[in-house]
């Protein structure tokens, strides 16, 4: 059965009658789970399940944002705490090869946890390269300030998923470290020189431009095309996305609901495939905006759907876990990068 080339949120712990009746006329690709849609184990698996059966799909990916740190949709008293990515950053500067386990061993966590759930696919990782004055949105989410141990630990991330049998999406590709604004309320354009972003932002996606999937950043690059973010900018997704990073796996938009992108949800969603884009997301469980990004979204066909194929036949078994030991080597790795950064 074709689907449409949307991923949407849904309001609440449990599919409604509304909610149902579109998933099953409108084919999402997949779905994406937020804190509101988490209640207990049993509840999400629950979920998940009822998802993928008013999809008619089996195989539909199911989306969370699961990093540690600040964002966090599954946490405590059902799931444990992760560390954001600077405890990372913290411990590579120490022993690089400790970082990297340490990242590893996170997200290698993080999947077992999501793998119990049904869920399959993370938002993570992230190779943004955040500077002095930039908006906290990112902050410590990131894995430092230099492009090539950001890529390394990512590289890291992206393993632990991976041989937890969960598939990671790179954002926010080309890079979300210099906005001034939280792109949740507000368009931020960077006026950085072209040569600089490559040296920095760019070099950070380059190492990771094999990953399957990767999700767009809305904000301006001057430098490239002062008129429209990322997500929307035609020049950035051809010239920049899939040129100078070289990203070739299935691009995703960061969510249309936003308030970074003009116009209404409708015009947003045009603007979003026109660019390039291969799959739209839509997040807030909002059921009159989910029609407004289905009635805008093409059947998936061609290369967005060769892309998305493949993006899921990347997925791999997941290899054995000793969750006791993993959880306790972390933890040595966490308290050794406070120390360190105390």
């Amino acid at each position: 059965m074709s689907t449409r080339a949307f991923i949407t949120g849904v309001s609440g712990t449990e599919l409604t009658a509304v909610e149902r009746e579109f998933i099953r006329d409108q084919r999402p690709w997949g779905f994406i789970l937020f804190k509101r849609n988490v209640a207990t184990p049993a509840q999400v698996a629950t979920l998940v399940a009822e998802l993928r059966t008013a999809a008619g799909a089996a195989d539909a990916p199911v989306l969370i944002d699961q990093e540690g740190g600040r964002v966090q949709r599954l946490g405590p008293p059902h799931w444990p705490v992760y560390p954001p990515g600077a405890v990372f950053s913290t411990l590579y500067d120490t022993d690089s090869a400790l970082g990297l386990t340490a990242a590893r061993l996170s997200a290698r966590l993080i999947a077992a946890d999501l793998a119990d759930l049904g869920i399959t696919v993370d938002c993570l990782p992230l190779a943004d390269v955040p500077v002095p004055g930039a908006d906290a949105v990112i902050g410590n989410r990131a894995y430092g300030t230099e492009p090539g141990k950001v890529a390394a630990i990512a590289r890291a991330v992206t393993e632990g998923l991976e041989q937890g049998g969960v598939l990671p999406v790179l954002k926010h590709i080309p890079g979300h470290g210099r906005a001034t604004a939280d792109t949740h309320f507000k368009l931020p354009t960077v006026d950085t020189p072209r040569n600089e972003l490559e040296r920095t932002d760019f070099a950070a996606f380059k190492p990771l431009s094999d990953l399957p999937m990767a999700m767009t950043a809305h904000v301006v690059f001057s430098a490239v095309d002062p008129a429209h973010p990322a997500t929307t900018s035609a020049t950035m997704i051809a010239d920049v996305i899939r040129g100078a990073i070289g990203f070739q796996g299935l691009l995703m938009s960061d969510d249309v609901s936003m308030n970074a992108l003009s116009g209404n949800i409708a015009e947003r969603t045009r603007a979003i495939f026109a660019a390039g884009c291969d799959m739209a997301l839509h997040c807030n469980g909002n059921i009159e905006e989910m029609r407004e990004v289905a009635g805008q979204t093409p059947e998936l066909a061609g290369r967005a759907l060769e892309r998305a194929s493949a993006a899921l036949a990347a997925r791999k078994a997941p290899q054995p876990l000793d969750r006791v030991a993993a959880r306790m080597e972390l933890d040595a790795l966490i308290a050794r990068a406070n120390t360190a950064s105390a």
